[in-house]
């Protein structure tokens, strides 16, 4: 990761308080109660979450920037 990269991500990190807090409101309410009484319970519930809605996003963020990618080698 260069300089630039890593001061862009810290940005984004700081700046994920606000925007953090209402997605995992959003996720916390859409889970059980039982789920989120244990430190086990609560990794398996956020790991469930993160897999069933935040990964898939990120699959089609890095799938559509390796089709940009390869479409800029392919132009040249």
């Amino acid at each position: 990761m260069t300089p630039e990269q890593k001061q862009a991500l810290q940005e984004h990190i700081q700046a994920m308080p606000t925007a953090g807090y209402a997605n995992a409101k959003i996720l916390y309410e859409d889970t059980t109660p039982e789920r989120l009484t244990s430190l086990a319970g609560i990794e398996e519930a956020v790991r469930s979450q993160m897999q069933k809605h935040v990964m898939p996003e990120v699959g089609v963020f890095l799938s559509k920037r390796l089709r940009a990618q390869k479409q800029g080698i392919n132009d040249d």
